[in-house]
């Protein structure tokens, strides 16, 4: 390598460093630790495919503490592994999905992201790094799998000795044989929106209508593309956006779009009786749609947007749609609109590595997870902007045939023609892992036995008790253990499931469903509807005797 001095040392294994769904999550503590991020990042680079000699890499993140240390870590061990080029947004700041996107523009063979998604940023808090394939994508198992088997067996660092460099301007520098480019991570994001979306459409209707919009940034890596499309494309004003400066910590806040963590959004949408409200996560790839008197789930939310899709949506006007997706535990809503249209649609376990094997296939154009995640086959990660996005599209739309429309009577006119799937989650954070494992080994041991098949409580008669598994249909592979699942008689789902995307404990998630084609139950409030139903949940799976926790952490 030309006038750049490779350092090689020896180095200790770790033993738990074990990407989940969406890569490799810890307490920053525990990434600070003597070559923790150092062994991990070799590792990835020993398992890039096709070999880390020659390939390109996008590397960024969304600004959470301790971001900028590893970025470093990640040019002196690219650059001695001989890495051809390294694409970095200026400030290292980039969303996940606009990382996906730089990722498939520059034809790259893969990325680092450096994210922890909506979890805590902070000194005690969370940092996490994934590593995405050439399609802009979450590396598959068998990627992530032979990164951690690499990990345990670690025997030597090798890194180049160069001083840190500087990614704060945009330009290109050549260090050994490694070229680094800094790159505006909103710019290149924000023409590939416009290409989707029709921005003059939008920026018409919000200018002639006497209309409220408000996005809250949540102090995460989407406020700079938040300050770029409202206030820059669309002509608002500053009162349009709230907690768009990214901040390291999130400002002290847990940068989650929900009704628990994004109270502040929440408060004043309903106080200044705000038409269109909306949040993105941490790193971008999460939305929560609100309005006045209105709350859009998830679940609910791609469903609409696959409905809207063809008529409101330029990309797809012009491209069409494959399929759709949703994971197991999100609500049936957007099954029904497959059905509508007689689309191919497919139920996957959690996690958005899933759907990009069926959009690379072709197979699939919109999918939705229930965690708040929303996108289709523009990018190889769910996407919080794209989302919003597509919901004031529809809104626009929308109020072209029937003027004064607004979110809430969009999902009721939604409710009219495929009925309501009433849906919560109620999650139980950080809860004592082995007490959560005893939990599932029971509900096991009744699947097995088919205790509760044919049985009634309170009234909802079980007819199908599993723990879900996914043959996926593209590249064969099996995916076992993703979530226990009890569907009743009437359709009713309860679901449970611990989740991979925590860095401490164990995440306990309930969900809960029951459809209705009642048109008088349409307006009912969720918790109220489901009341007796989620009680049931509770009761059979014991979870305050396992968890210990009276109430969940939150509810949405």
């Amino acid at each position: 390598m030309s006038d750049i001095r490779v350092i090689t040392k020896n180095t200790t294994p770790y033993h738990d460093q074990k990407p989940g769904t969406s890569g490799l999550r810890k307490r920053v503590r525990v990434f600070q630790q003597e070559n923790y991020t150092e062994n991990f990042i070799q590792s990835a680079l020993l398992c890039v495919d096709g070999g880390a000699k020659g390939a390109s890499l996008v590397v960024g993140g969304d600004g959470r503490y301790y971001m900028d240390e590893v970025l470093q870590i990640i040019f002196k061990y690219s650059i001695s592994a001989g890495v051809s080029k390294l694409t970095v947004p200026r400030h290292g700041l980039v969303s996940t999905p606009a990382g996906s996107h730089l990722i498939r523009k520059n034809k790259a063979t893969g990325g680092f992201l450096l994210t922890a998604s909506h979890n805590p940023g902070g000194p005690d808090k969370d940092f996490g790094i994934k590593y995405n394939m050439e399609n802009g994508g979450p590396a598959p198992e068998r990627v992530t799998d032979k990164i951690y088997e690499t990990s345990k067996t670690l025997k030597e660092l090798t890194y180049a000795d160069i001083p840190n460099v500087d990614y704060s301007q945009n330009g290109t520098q050549i260090i050994g044989d490694t070229t680094i480019e800094v790159v505006d991570g909103i710019e290149d994001y924000l023409l590939y929106m416009k290409e989707i979306f029709d921005f003059d459409s939008i920026k018409q209707f919000l200018a002639t209508n006497k209309v409220k919009v408000l996005f809250d940034g949540m102090y995460g890596v989407t406020g700079p593309y938040g300050k770029r499309i409202f206030i820059e494309e669309f002509g608002l004003d500053n009162s349009s956006i709230m907690r768009c400066d990214p901040k390291p910590d999130f400002g002290g806040e847990h940068p989650d779009p929900n009704l628990t963590y994004a109270h502040e959004l929440v408060e004043r949408v309903q106080r200044e009786q705000v038409d269109f409200g909306a949040a993105s996560d941490g790193d971008g790839d999460r939305n929560m749609i609100i309005g006045k008197d209105a709350f859009v789930t998830p679940s609910d939310s791609v469903a609409v947007i696959a409905h809207y899709a063809m008529e409101c949506i330029p990309y797809f006007k012009k491209h069409g749609i494959q399929g759709l997706a949703r994971s197991m535990p999100t609500s049936c809503a957007l099954d029904r609109v497959a059905e509508n249209f007689g689309l191919e649609h497919f139920e996957v376990p959690t996690g958005w590595k899933f759907f990009g094997n069926l959009m690379d296939a072709g197979r699939c154009s919109i999918c939705g997870e229930e965690s708040f995640g929303t996108g289709s086959n523009h990018v190889r990660e769910k996407d919080g902007v794209w989302a919003i996005l597509a919901w004031l599209s529809i809104w626009t739309h929308v109020n072209k045939v029937r003027p004064g429309s607004s979110i809430q009577s969009i999902l009721q006119d939604h409710y009219k023609v495929y009925g309501r799937n009433f849906f919560t989650r109620y999650d139980y954070e950080e809860a004592d892992a082995g007490e959560c494992e005893k939990m599932i080994h029971r509900l096991n041991e009744i699947t097995e036995k088919k205790e509760w098949i044919d049985k009634s409580f309170d009234g909802f008669t079980v007819v199908t008790m599993e723990d879900f598994s996914y043959h996926d249909p593209i590249d064969g592979s099996v995916s076992n253990h993703q979530g226990i699942r009890i569907i009743f008689k009437d359709g009713s789902r309860i679901v449970l499931r611990l989740s991979g995307t925590g860095a401490q404990g164990a995440t306990v998630r309930l969900y809960v469903e029951k459809y209705t084609r009642n048109e008088s139950e349409y307006t009912e409030d969720t918790q109220t509807a489901l009341k007796s139903f989620i009680q049931v949940a509770l009761d059979l799976i014991q979870l305050e005797k396992f968890t210990g926790r009276t109430k969940p952490t939150v509810i949405t």
